[in-house]
């Protein structure tokens, strides 16, 4: 059965305080001076109380790849950041194209039961870009897949991708584009301009993608189906979507932690650990991306969270993979980069990494706010705590963060999923005692 709690003197998003009762999976009372006979009390005084948070843009890596991240290692980092659910990219191997592969991974998430696991499926077999994927028959499934994507490669051809457009219009789908033009990139290392030249990187141009998501934006006007752009990165791309938006399409699109704090001249130091797809970009990016989040042009935040091993990052720069892992530190660098400048403030924090993402990728049970009767989906935020970011705050397996000797705001106190705590008093629950109380409330749906 699930859990009850008693969260006292809770700041909500919109400055007030309150308690919170959460019984039966579900808050069942917000107010004053709240009382549960039996009901584990939580002392939330200090604390920011926002709904669970939702990442649109997680790679979980299992099956195939698991000496990076698993589903339960991926999803501990998840509840770690105060995520109550995940969409899991398509790249693994076998690559989620199939209506068994994503109903695997569904059936994982659950098992493990730390968040709600919405596997994304490919748009294309084997991530090839030449035919079209399984798209109906993964909608179909028990996953109920919305999202379809080939992140890390772009549907490049745009026939396959009007195509894929088409499609998922049938059972309100949405294709999530990886925006890199393949033949303007071909041996990129990092943001085309000065510095690559200085630094002898092969560049990586901001037409690449601004190209892309213009073409994109206006087939999904002429089909009338929905676009999500993964990761923007530049600020052309910003007012290509900023003027897809006003010309009424249907598009949507999301900044990474890591593109709206970091900059380019990391990469002077060769430390690959900054080595990511799309690159980082100038400070004039930064700012553009600051901007567009605030003024609603960008929807959302998504991590990007790309966990390797460490063979595959401790190396040459050249031979060293694109990611960083971000489940962990995602709010405390959204924390950073938009809060403490004044550009949002709490409630648009809980819009963008919990409501807007889960709208766009259609996920029942989450992104429904702090109101009574909701599903019991929130996180229990320290905005006060500050602290270098260490490897001891990384709950997955893998330690490639960008983040490492950064100081960085805030702290995740308590995640609650399902009804259930995952973190309790800044600690990941065990995994024995997550997957019972998961079990006991049917996957932690």
């Amino acid at each position: 059965m699930p859990e009850t709690y008693l969260i006292t003197g809770a700041t909500l998003p919109d400055g007030g305080r309150a308690d919170l009762l959460l019984d039966g999976g579900r808050i069942a009372a917000i107010g004053a001076g709240l009382d549960a006979a039996g009901a584990t009390v939580v002392d939330a005084d200090g604390l920011i109380a926002l709904p669970g948070l939702v990442d649109l843009h997680t790679h979980l890596r299992e099956p195939g790849y698991e000496q990076s991240e698993t589903v339960l290692t991926g999803t501990q980092a998840a509840a770690a950041g105060g995520f109550t659910a995940v969409f899991a990219m398509a790249n693994t191997s076998p690559v989620a194209d199939t209506a068994g592969v994503v109903e695997q991974e569904l059936s994982l998430g659950r098992a493990a039961g730390y968040a709600t696991v919405q596997p994304i499926g490919a748009v294309t077999v084997g991530l090839k870009g030449e035919q079209l994927a399984e798209l109906g028959a993964m909608a179909r499934s028990r996953a109920n897949v919305r999202v379809f994507s080939d992140d890390g490669f772009c549907v490049s051809d745009p026939l396959l991708m009007r195509r894929a457009l088409e499609y998922v219009k049938a059972f309100d789908g949405v294709i999530a584009q990886h925006a890199q033009e393949p033949r303007l990139t071909q041996g990129a290392q990092m943001n085309e301009g000065a510095l690559s030249g200085e630094l002898g990187l092969a560049g990586w141009p901001a037409v690449a993608e601004e190209s892309i998501i213009a073409r994109d934006v206006l087939l999904a006007e002429h089909v009338g189906s929905r676009l999500h752009v993964c990761h923007v990165s530049t600020a052309g791309s910003v007012e290509v979507v900023r003027w897809a938006k006003a010309r009424g399409i249907d598009v949507t699109a999301e900044v990474t932690p890591h593109h709206l704090l970091l900059t380019e001249e990391l990469v002077a130091t060769y430390d690959p650990r900054y080595k990511v797809n799309p690159p980082l970009r100038r400070a004039e990016d930064v700012e553009a991306l600051r901007a567009a989040l605030a003024d609603g042009t960008i929807d959302i935040v998504a991590t990007d969270h790309a966990p390797h091993p460490v063979e595959a990052k401790e190396c040459e720069w050249d031979a060293a993979a694109n990611g960083m892992v971000g489940l962990e530190s995602a709010l405390s660098v959204v924390h950073q980069a938009m809060v403490e400048t004044g550009l949002i403030g709490w409630d648009d924090v809980a819009r963008v990494l919990s409501a807007a993402p889960a709208r766009i990728g259609r996920i029942s049970g989450q992104g429904a706010g702090l109101e009574t009767g909701a599903p019991a989906e929130l996180v229990l935020y320290d905005p006060a705590a500050r602290g270098e970011f260490d490897v001891a705050r990384l709950a997955g397996r893998s330690v490639n963060s960008p983040y490492l000797g950064r100081s960085l705001p805030g702290s995740v106190r308590w995640t609650f999923h399902a009804g259930y705590a995952t973190v309790r008093d800044g600690a990941v629950r065990e995994a024995d005692e997550v997957a019972a109380l998961a079990a006991a409330v049917g996957g932690g749906r």
